[in-house]
């Protein structure tokens, strides 16, 4: 197998080019998941360069909004050209830094590219400017939609350069400017970014990109010249984030924090695709997807046959380093989500649920953060159980056996978060009723609960966000509706207010 060299630490960018600072406050190291031999990047921070990124996207600010749309929509026009001469790029390093098996990166590497794409041809008519003729007698109305300001972009690990970028085209292209934090567990696909977008030539200060741990991430929400954040990640961060701000009330907050989401499979369902579909669902990414089934709510009549068949199917999941072939399942991220995957098996046991499948450490010829799956099987439901209603973030499935729809509904709408569910039957009454009653954002039919749209909206109820969805909607949260009253008719002195005695000049 290769031998990678380590990634040169190029600083922040800020301001249109890279600085590095002697004063360093913190700083931190970042191994592969996949083969601890493998050192990615090592990284430096200095607390000053959040004032000054933030500074630079402030004083840019005011020219970048006013461009006209189609000189923006061209500078971002060429962000995506750059990532698309970088593609297989964008996808090693991405492997290197998360484990990820190569096919699953390079299907990230193109879903970035689709971003600008769906945003430009789709999105952007969401927010067209639109007239209502009479919205008062004799005066029109219009809508139009302008940008926020400065925007902080925090990004997850679990896809370091798709999701932060689903956050970045479109506040960029409706006129704000930003700062983005990549994920500690993930900087060397942060800077090949923040590289790729320098490539672009987009005017200094539109674009920043501060490296950096928890402090680093304070400060940016914190900032007073931050209009708004854009935050993918866990519940617990999410909130922090939340309460971070609650002083901040003209800041707009987008938090999507991650789901326990849950496929129902029922008597009458294709039984060859829900067990296929829930494969995927339950362990691709080895379970470091928000949109990840945690829980399958099985019909009693084909319990007992899908279990079987979904265990035998389990057992055979290659797992391994993501430069081999075949490989449908990497390492987790680090050795904290090591540890909570063992953990919540365990407490899983305390609270009554019989193992099917433990989930233990593996090791392999490449020393990395790898694990096996597991299944659980719920005896009893308890919607207080710590195993039953938390996230996870492994590939970790609980099965549930019931023979009523409204239990499996009561079972879906437990957990507290709300960001998928899937329903497995040819009944469309069946997926009618979970449309209507499953308290979450995103309700499938026969497939898996993973793989959203970008043509469509992605966000959650309760714990998995707060009404922001974003995808095919992010243009929304990225803008302000203004409303305008034109009036093009001559004063009428004829036509005044009682008690008003104008005379004209």
């Amino acid at each position: 197998m290769a031998t990678y060299e380590k990634i040169e630490f190029k600083g922040d960018y800020i301001n249109g080019r890279f600085i590095t600072n002697e004063r360093v406050d913190d700083e931190f190291s970042k191994k592969s998941s996949s083969d601890f031999k493998d050192e990615v990047i090592d990284i430096r921070c200095n607390y000053e360069n959040v004032d000054r990124a933030v500074e630079s996207a402030h004083n840019a600010f005011r020219e970048w909004s006013e461009l006209d749309y189609s000189v923006r929509k061209k500078a971002v026009l060429r962000i995506r050209d750059v990532f698309a001469d970088n593609q297989d790029r964008i996808a090693e390093v991405i492997s290197r830094e998360t484990g990820k098996p190569l096919w699953e990166s390079k299907g990230e590497a193109k879903a970035m590219l689709a971003k600008f794409d769906v945003t430009l041809e789709h999105s952007m008519k969401l927010i067209e400017e639109h007239k209502i003729e009479n919205a008062l007698p004799g005066v029109d109305g219009y809508i139009r939609y302008k940008p926020r300001g400065v925007f902080v972009v925090l990004g997850p690990f679990n896809f370091p350069g798709h999701l932060p970028n689903g956050h970045i085209v479109p506040a960029l292209i409706t006129g704000n400017t930003l700062v983005f934090k990549p994920s500690e567990l993930t900087p060397a696909t942060g800077q090949l970014y923040a590289e790729l977008v320098a490539k672009a030539d987009l005017p200094p200060g539109v674009f920043n990109m501060v490296q950096g741990l928890a402090e680093t991430g304070k400060k940016l929400v914190d900032h007073d010249r931050v209009d708004g954040v854009l935050f993918t990640g866990s519940y617990d961060v999410g909130l922090k984030i939340k309460e971070k701000t609650m002083t901040h009330y003209w800041k707009m907050l987008a938090l999507e924090m991650g789901g326990k989401n849950a496929a129902v499979v029922w008597d009458d369902a294709d039984m060859n695709k829900a067990i296929y579909e829930n494969l995927v669902g339950c362990f691709v990414t080895a379970g470091q997807r928000c949109s990840c089934t945690s829980r399958i709510i099985l019909h009693k009549k084909i319990a007992d046959q899908f279990i079987d068949k979904f265990y035998e199917s389990a057992k055979k999941i290659r797992i391994g380093h993501w430069a081999e072939e075949d490989v449908f399942m990497g390492p987790l991220i680090d050795e904290g989500a090591v540890e909570k995957y063992i953990r919540f098996q365990e407490i899983g046991l305390r609270e009554n649920a019989e193992r099917l499948m433990r989930g233990k450490v593996l090791e392999l010829k490449n020393k990395g953060n790898y694990v096996t799956p597991s299944i659980m099987r719920v005896k009893d439901f308890n919607k207080k159980s710590v195993y039953q209603t938390n996230e996870i973030f492994g590939p970790n499935v609980a099965f549930y056996t019931v023979d009523d729809f409204d239990q499996a509904m009561e079972i879906n709408n437990c957990t507290g978060f709300g960001l998928v569910t899937s329903i497995f039957s040819k009944n469309k009454e069946l997926y009618n009723q979970a449309v209507k009653r499953a308290k979450v954002g995103l309700v499938n039919w026969n497939r898996t609960t993973n793989g959203a749209s970008s043509k469509l909206p992605f966000g959650g109820m309760g714990k998995s966000g707060n009404d922001r969805p974003t995808a095919f909607f992010a243009v929304f949260y990225c803008t302000v509706p203004v409303a305008s009253l034109e009036d093009h008719t001559e004063f009428d002195p004829s036509n005044q207010m009682t008690g008003l005695n104008y005379e004209p000049l």
